[in-house]
């Protein structure tokens, strides 16, 4: 059985290799920097903080765009071009040094014409944090939004802009009033990083940089280092720097593929083996110590991680049993993504002796926390029946809309092959197209190649309809005949992310 790829199309299963290519590769970053406020106090360091981490991001290969002093019409607008361009990115990033508030539990950022004396202009007038992580939320990898902003509103419904500093800050400006900002819970995949704890302020720093800027301008650029060790090597800078007054702390799960901001190249990139376990495998020694330790602090990424290390048989740290051990202990505290991949150990019978319900019961795990790949999965199970399952065909589709849903591409395609087959009630060609034109907006290459390849697989009807939609989105311009000649084939690889 292959766990991670499942492809269905007119009653045919078609197993494939996953994902072997994938053509954007890229990391794109908005960097926004607020200092000449109109109507609220001037901050100053932001311009300086954007601007270097702008320089920063670039020299390590990202594709910038900055921001300095954007009004809301122009923080709006730059939003949402770049979540339009985030789609085809591996990874997107957003980063915001300005005034901050939180309004009843939501963070909210300030641009410099916002005119604020209640709560209610502040959230008619700022961006909420909900839009910048909806600025990235469809980047193919993973998804970053730093906020050097952390502020609240310190009276409720009357904004104090020239309230008194908290008395443990005086020794360095902060970006606004006391109390921090609120607590997050992004989706899966999705790190978002305050310069302080919730219910601390951000302090703006006594030279030109924040001490928050200055060490992820330090530690980005860092070659070869691990995305959740930067981040914690940037708290352990900031106490440093600002004698444990400010803790900058980060929200959401990674992830347990190996990140990294910086590689070892000129241009920034990093070369990695394409399978996790070999990805893992590169770490460095260091790296892994510090991995180590985190492990028996209960970081559950670290220990998956760890697993990988050793599930990888052309290394000198292959272990299956030590595997399973460390992703017994991450599934037992909850950690879709181990109770997964150790749902494959059991089925597979690797480093512990096979058990399909055992297996069967951990794949219900990950898929009661919505863990797209056990959920595209026990639709492939009901599908075809297996781990004691009988075949259900029915149900089975349950499970592939619902990893659809959840942006999962091979379900994407799984559900759009249903739909054109004229199995799913209620959904016709139109909702196919949809699923086809997400899937290869996912970064599928399968999909891509399949609509290049086999594109008579699906029905005219759906044809024309993904013809249509690629016609709405401006990657195609011709007829909606259902033919997929040049110009169709032109228009399927630029919503994939190729450039002709």
């Amino acid at each position: 059985m292959i766990s991670f790829l499942r492809i269905l199309a007119a009653a045919a299963c078609l197993l494939l290799t996953p994902l072997s290519a994938q053509a954007a590769r890229d990391k794109i970053a908005l960097v926004i920097g607020m200092a000449n406020y109109q109507f609220l106090p001037p901050l100053q360091n932001t311009h300086n903080d954007a601007s270097g981490m702008a320089e920063t991001l670039q020299s390590i290969g990202f594709d910038v765009t900055l921001s300095l002093d954007a009004t809301a019409q122009q923080m709006t607008q730059a939003l949402d071009d770049f979540a339009f361009r985030s789609e085809v990115a591996d990874l997107a990033l957003v980063y915001f040094a300005g005034h901050g508030i939180e309004v009843q539990g939501e963070n909210f950022l300030i641009p410099v014409d916002a005119n604020v004396s209640s709560n209610l202009d502040v959230q008619r007038q700022s961006a909420s944090l909900k839009q910048l992580l909806a600025a990235v939320d469809h980047a193919r990898k993973m998804r970053i939004v730093i906020l050097d902003s952390c502020r609240d509103n310190p009276l409720g419904d009357t904004i104090a802009l020239e309230a008194p500093q908290a008395p443990a800050a005086t020794a360095q400006d902060t970006r606004g009033g006391g109390g921090g900002m609120a607590a997050v819970d992004p989706d899966r995949g999705t790190l978002v990083a305050f310069a302080a704890r919730d219910g601390q302020v951000a302090l703006d720093g006594t030279g030109s940089n924040s001490p928050y800027a200055q060490a992820l301008i330090q530690k980005i650029a860092q070659p070869g280092l691990e995305i959740s060790l930067m981040f914690r090597q940037v708290r352990d800078l900031v106490l440093q720097k600002t004698g444990n007054l400010q803790e900058p702390h980060t929200y959401g799960s990674l992830t347990g593929v190996p990140f990294y901001l910086s590689g070892t190249g000129a241009d920034g990139a990093v070369s990695l083996p394409a399978g996790t376990s070999e990805a893992w495998s590169a770490v460095k020694p260091d790296q892994e110590e510090q991995l180590l330790a985190l492990a028996e602090l209960g970081d559950t990424r670290s220990m998956l991680g760890l697993a990988y290390m050793r599930l990888n048989p052309n290394a000198g740290r292959f272990d299956p049993a030590a595997a399973v051990a460390f992703l017994q202990r991450a599934a037992d505290a909850g950690a879709p993504e181990a109770q997964f991949e150790l749902a494959k150990l059991y089925e597979r019978g690797t480093g512990v002796a096979a058990d399909p319900a055992k297996a069967l019961q951990l794949y219900q795990s990950a898929a009661l926390q919505n863990f797209a790949d056990a959920i595209n999965d026990l639709g492939f199970l009901h599908h075809q029946g297996g781990l004691g399952l009988p075949a259900n065909p029915q149900k089975a589709y349950g499970f592939f809309q619902r990893a659809a849903e959840l942006r999962h591409p091979q379900a994407q395609f799984n559900f759009a092959a249903l739909i054109d087959d004229g199995l799913v009630p209620g959904k016709g060609p139109e909702d196919a197209a949809q699923f086809l034109y997400a899937a290869l907006r996912s970064g599928s290459s399968d999909v891509l190649n399949l609509l290049s390849e086999r594109p008579t697989m699906f029905t005219l009807p759906t044809r024309r309809a993904l013809q249509s939609e690629l016609k709405a989105k401006e990657f195609y311009q011709g007829s909606i005949d259902g033919d997929f000649g040049p110009g169709t084939q032109r228009g399927i690889r630029r919503a994939y992310g190729i450039e002709d």
